[in-house]
């Protein structure tokens, strides 16, 4: 009489054939909070120009590498995803390039000598409101993913924002003669404007899933 296999190995071997498919809705929402403390430290040091804060910034940073590519590995080894793989993709890189230019702003404003004025602390402030609004929209892929375009709208509303106030700081900054801190003040600026851009193309992402899933 044949004994049939048992449910243990029954199911290690269908798991062979058909891997299990990573939960991307928890790692994309999960990546999201990381990028979001990141940007929370970020107000909370153009509030205080606290180095201890820098340089927790920084650590985040290399902790916000490591998870991108460890994301990126999971994608790449998943025989398939609840959504677009290069939406996917698209996610990961652009959360963890928020990331990137939070840290560089904190390492300019090191090298230059330039403390947080009232723009910079103004623009943190914003780039975390879309911070949170990228969390709140990823976290809804799952259940409520048609609910989660408002959250991508009110991401790209802040970097709209993060876009004005950049260009009145600019307005602001040159008036008068010292060039050279118009000039490095002007980088800091950037960074902060070019962390805001990345908060919309993770928003624009955000929405062309939501679009191909309802």
């Amino acid at each position: 009489m044949s004994v049939s296999p048992s449910p243990t190995l029954l199911s290690r071997l269908i798991g062979r054939i058909f891997p299990k498919t990573p939960n991307f809705f928890l790692l994309l929402s999960e990546q999201a909070r990381q990028v979001e403390h990141t940007v929370g430290l970020l107000v909370d040091f153009m509030g205080t120009g606290s180095p201890e804060i820098a340089r927790q910034i920084k650590k985040d940073e290399h902790v916000a590498d490591k998870v991108k590519v460890m994301n990126i590995h999971t994608l790449n080894e998943a025989f398939s995803t609840p959504i677009d793989r290069e939406d996917i993709y698209r996610a990961i890189t652009m959360l963890d390039e928020i990331v990137n230019y939070c840290k560089d702003t904190v390492n300019e404003m090191d090298a230059l000598g330039v403390a947080p004025d009232e723009y910079t602390r103004e623009m943190a402030g914003l780039l975390h409101a879309g911070a949170v609004s990228l969390v709140n929209g990823f976290s809804k892929l799952d259940k409520m993913p048609a609910d989660a375009a408002v959250d991508a709208d009110l991401a790209r509303k802040a970097n709209r924002k993060v876009e004005k106030l950049y260009r009145k700081a600019l307005a602001s900054l040159f008036q008068g003669d010292d060039y050279i801190h118009m000039f490095k003040r002007r980088e800091i600026y950037r960074h902060l404007d070019n962390a805001a851009e990345r908060v919309a193309h993770c928003a624009n992402t955000l929405h062309d899933i939501v679009v191909k899933m309802v």
